[in-house]
């Protein structure tokens, strides 16, 4: 017999695993839009100041009192900085200035994957089989919505050196998932968010600069100041912070999952603010996917 906890998931609970994966969608259609306007580098230091600046407020009390949690785990804190925040967001950034949105959505569909792998590889983690369907069939959904529907498109795919450089991004958040299981739960996540985006700025002012003496600008304009803040907000910190409380309460496996909704609203995103048509190949994979994804929630976890 199914407990109360396994028959109904808390609403807010919920929220961890939707909301991310919707700023996130806006992150790449807004990073894409950008890549002739900002420079990467400048884009991600940019975003994170902005992240920085609103989060601060509300996180301060946090930093201070969980002061000697980071020392305690500091290795942990900048291993969590350098990949979720430094390496993730600068190397989409870069990688979306030379590929195409299919390749982006198709590569970023990799990462429940490489959870997955690294995972069992690393740290002895297993799926059951019940989580194994659920993973099969939200990566079936993911191929339908990029191949269109079209299976051929799959094999006319061809990659850059932007693929290789958005692939190494996914393996870095692949990483950062599996890392943020070791955050003590006594960690504040507001206080979490803002100790690793001050950590992000030490090695992301180098980068600006760098870029910068390369004669990279930026053409700052109203409509890049509203991407800024845009980036700056949903994507750094509601996001985050309600992923890693998503890891917390799923797990990294599950919590991991719920990235390959990204695709479904970035199709609904395409379909409301770029005017294109929801097809049936979108129907079909966002099925997919939410039957995988429940598969998943529903299955119980193998302990490693």
């Amino acid at each position: 017999m199914r407990t109360a906890k396994q028959k109904i998931m808390p609403p807010p609970a919920l929220l961890y695993l939707i909301l991310p994966p919707l700023f996130w969608a806006g992150n790449f259609i807004v990073g894409r839009a950008m890549h002739g306007v900002v420079p990467p580098m400048t884009l991600s230091l940019w975003r994170w100041v902005v992240a920085l600046l609103i989060l601060l407020p509300f996180a301060i009390k946090y930093l201070r009192r969980d002061f000697p949690h980071y020392r305690a785990h500091g290795w942990l804190l900048v291993r969590l900085s350098v990949a979720g925040v430094v390496a993730f967001t600068s190397l989409v950034y870069l990688g979306l200035r030379d590929t195409t949105a299919s390749n982006a959505l198709l590569l970023n569909s990799f990462i429940p994957v490489l959870i997955t792998v690294f995972g069992a590889l690393f740290y002895g983690q297993r799926l059951g089989r019940g989580q194994s369907v659920g993973l099969a069939v939200s990566c079936l959904g993911v191929l339908v919505i990029v191949s269109h529907g079209e299976w051929q498109r799959l094999a006319s795919l061809s990659f850059s050196q932007g693929d290789m450089v958005i692939f190494c991004a996914m393996v870095s958040f692949a990483f950062y998932t599996l890392w943020l299981r070791n955050v003590p739960s006594q960690i504040n996540r507001l206080g979490l968010m803002a100790a690793q985006i001050v950590i992000a700025l030490a090695f992301l002012i180098p980068l600006k600069l760098w870029e910068l003496s390369l004669g990279m600008t930026a053409d700052w304009s109203i409509n890049s100041l509203a991407a800024l803040a845009y980036l700056g907000i949903f994507p750094s910190i509601f996001a985050y912070v309600l992923f890693n409380m998503g890891v917390a309460h799923f797990g990294a496996a599950k919590a991991g999952l719920c990235i390959h909704l990204i695709p479904v609203f970035g199709a609904i995103l395409a379909v409301v603010f770029l005017g294109e048509s929801l097809r049936l190949y979108h129907l079909m994979g966002i099925s997919a996917i939410l039957i995988g994804i429940r598969w998943v929630l529903r299955s119980p976890s193998v302990p490693s």
